[in-house]
C-alpha cells in the first residue's frame, strides 16, 4: 500500500510540473494573474530543478526508488499500479531522459524569464506599477 501512495505522490508531482509548463505561457496569454504566482513558480522551478540535476548525476529519482524499496521485488501489481507505472516508467536510455529533463528545465528558466512572477507586493505583470506596460514584453506582442 505505501508504494501505491509513493507511485500516486510521483505522478502528482509529474502532472504539477508538466501543467505548469502548459499553463504558464497560456496564462499570461489570457491574462491569468495566478500564473505569475511567486510560490508556486517557486515550488514549479525547484521541483524540475530537482529532476534535471538527478538526471545530469545519472542517479533515479528519489521516489522511484523509495517505491522499490516499499514494492519489494516479489511484488504482484494491482491492475491500478501497473497502469500508473507504464505512465509514469519508459524504457527508454537514461540518456533520453537527461537530455528531455535539462530541455525541459531550461524552458521553464526561460518561462521565469519572459513571464516574470509576482513578488509579494506587486501586482500586475510582475511590476509595482501594473498600469505601466513595457511593449518590448514578447508575450505581449502576441
Amino acid at each position: 500500500m505505501a508504494a501505491i501512495i509513493v507511485l500516486a505522490l510521483h505522478l502528482a508531482i509529474i502532472a504539477f510540473n508538466v501543467a505548469g509548463c502548459v499553463l504558464i505561457p497560456l496564462g499570461a496569454w489570457r491574462g491569468w494573474r495566478w500564473v505569475r504566482g511567486l510560490w508556486w513558480r517557486l515550488a514549479h522551478l525547484l521541483s524540475l530543478a530537482v529532476v534535471a540535476i538527478q538526471a545530469m548525476l545519472g542517479r533515479a529519482c528519489f521516489l522511484t526508488i523509495w517505491q522499490g524499496e516499499l514494492s519489494g521485488s516479489a511484488h504482484v501489481q494491482p491492475m491500478i499500479e501497473k497502469w500508473m507505472n507504464g505512465l509514469i516508467y519508459w524504457p527508454l536510455p537514461l540518456w533520453a531522459f537527461v537530455a528531455a529533463y535539462v530541455v525541459v528545465f531550461a524552458y521553464v528558466i526561460a518561462l521565469w524569464i519572459w513571464v516574470r512572477p509576482r513578488g509579494p507586493g506587486q501586482t500586475g505583470c510582475g511590476r509595482k506599477d501594473a498600469s505601466v506596460l513595457d511593449e518590448t514584453d514578447p508575450l505581449l506582442v502576441l
